[in-house]
């Protein structure tokens, strides 16, 4: 016999069906998670203290698909982190299962307490939404520990003043010229050429491109004064072949290959796998058709060998504190960070560990056989990293032919004064530019001009074998003596070609 589910009465209520997530209610959803990875990444970098990568070029990456909301989250979640877990531990709810997903945790349990009203999408979601109450109370206890009146002094109590610097842009001359970057971007902002780097454009600060169209399309790209100086002063030419030593996250790498306008290889040598996609990402979006990106150590590279033995210059921006950019990076929302870990023991130890491995690295740049131009790179504002490296460096510069070089004379902030020749290095600084960086480049002498003979120890002097315009070029590199100070040999002596009628910084 047939059964038939009865009807219920016309009048009678149906059971509620779960409401359609909403497109907003998505996109949170998805958001939370996106955060949740970056936010992974950031914290075992941290507590590692070797970094993937920055906040900023962490979001910004291309897996990133709301690149806007993912940063709002992460850095609010961040600036909060410290409350959060207070919170979370006090009100002891979380299981071994939510513990294994702590980064969402995090971000959702800022969200109740703080942002937005949460949905129910999302069983992470469901779960604290559901102990609200608890973590509010957890909330309320921790402003009585700490003796703050309300949420505002409790929030005030972990803030780190924001750090307002100007927004620069560097024209990928690859895909756009400057001045069509200037009109096209003047017509939403107030822009200006930057006085120093050629394709350097100045905004207001905060303003946000990431989603500007030549963002996008990798006609321009973000990036700060100082590090599109780095680039600049190697000032490789059409033609050459040139290594970056650690590429990623790949924008320095990508102006080398504008300034050598396509021309000639850029070999971009990243050991870390994490970085690996982050620097191909990064080449991909510029264009570049002559760069070769390399998975391996810098340092187990064989001068000597083919594929390096031809390499003319060298850009070195070697593993460092970031202590020069923690604005930036927004170092400063780290738990090491706020747990003040920049002044102890265990800091100490990391800088000396870094800076034994970029005397490593600098002096292997040097040991390249037809290399002309080093420039080495960091953006830390600490001695041992800067001029310690350098000064212990220069004897060994001094036997393979190398001389400090002065790049932008005209810039003003130059090296501490603890070894001799300091005014070649450049330093820029972290209150007055923003920005701490620190480099020093290296140039061989005559190298275009000199060829070795047949006999040990022997070196003749010949022009003969260089093409009219290779031959202007090293004229003109002797002319930039009489103007540009260059030490060289262990006793930093200086030579000039000619009486200058001033001195120069």
């Amino acid at each position: 016999m047939a059964r038939f589910k009865a009807k219920p009465p016309s009048g009678a209520a149906e059971k509620p069906k779960n409401p359609k997530p909403t497109a907003a209610e998505r996109s949170a959803y998805f958001a939370r998670r996106e955060a949740a990875k970056v936010l992974r990444s950031v914290l075992q970098g941290d507590a590692r203290r070797r970094a993937v990568g920055s906040i900023k070029s962490l979001v910004y990456s291309p897996s990133i698909k709301n690149k806007k909301a993912t940063f709002a989250i992460v850095c609010q979640t961040l600036k909060h982190l410290p409350i959060v877990k207070d919170v979370l531990e006090t009100a002891n709810i979380l299981n071994s299962r939510w513990k294994r997903q702590e980064e969402l945790v995090y971000i959702i349990t800022y969200d109740i307490l703080f942002g937005q009203e949460i949905s129910f999408i999302g069983d992470a979601e469901k779960f604290l939404v559901q102990r609200k109450s608890s973590l509010r109370s957890a909330l309320a206890r921790l402003l009585v520990r700490k003796k703050v009146k309300s949420i505002e002094d409790l929030i005030d109590f972990y803030q780190t003043p924001d750090v307002s610097k100007p927004r620069y842009i560097r024209v990928n001359t690859l895909k756009l010229d400057v001045d069509s970057a200037l009109i096209e971007l003047g017509k939403q902002y107030m822009v200006q050429k930057d006085d120093l780097v050629p394709d350097l454009l100045k905004l207001p600060p905060k303003c946000d491109l990431h989603n500007h169209p030549l963002v996008m399309n990798g006609s321009i790209f973000m990036q700060g004064k100082a590090s599109s100086m780095v680039a600049a002063a190697l000032a490789p030419e059409p033609g050459w072949e040139v290594l970056d030593a650690c590429a990623a996250p790949g924008n320095k790498t990508v102006h080398l290959a504008a300034l050598m306008r396509g021309k000639g290889k850029v070999i971009a040598c990243e050991l870390n796998k994490e970085r690996i996609k982050r620097l191909q990402d990064t080449v991909r979006l510029s264009g570049a058709d002559n760069i070769e990106v390399l998975h391996g150590d810098f340092l187990s590279l064989d001068p000597n060998d083919p594929p390096y033995s031809k390499v003319r210059a060298i850009l070195l921006d070697p593993s460092c504190s970031g202590s020069g950019t923690v604005a930036e990076r927004l170092d400063h929302l780290l738990p090491s960070y706020a747990a003040g870990q920049a002044a102890n023991i265990d800091e100490a130890e990391r800088l000396n560990k870094l800076a034994s491995f970029q005397k490593k690295a600098l002096a292997h740049a040097l040991s390249f056989p037809q290399v002309e131009r080093v420039v080495y790179s960091t953006c830390s504002v600490h001695q041992i990293e800067n001029e310690d490296v350098v000064k212990s460096i220069v004897p060994f510069a001094a036997s393979h032919g190398f001389q400090l070089a002065t790049p932008f004379p005209q810039w003003q902030r130059r090296g501490l004064p603890v070894l001799e020749g300091s005014e070649h290095l450049l330093r820029t600084d972290p209150v007055e530019d923003k920005e701490g960086f620190f480099f020093a480049l290296f140039i061989r002498k005559d190298r275009t001009m000199v060829h070795q003979s047949s006999k040990p120890g022997r070196t003749i002097r010949d022009s003969s074998h260089l093409s009219s315009v290779e031959t202007k070029r090293c004229l003109h590199r002797r002319e930039a003596r009489i103007t540009i100070p260059i030490l060289f040999s262990g006793m930093f002596k200086r030579q000039l070609y000619c009486k200058p009628k001033s001195r120069l910084n």
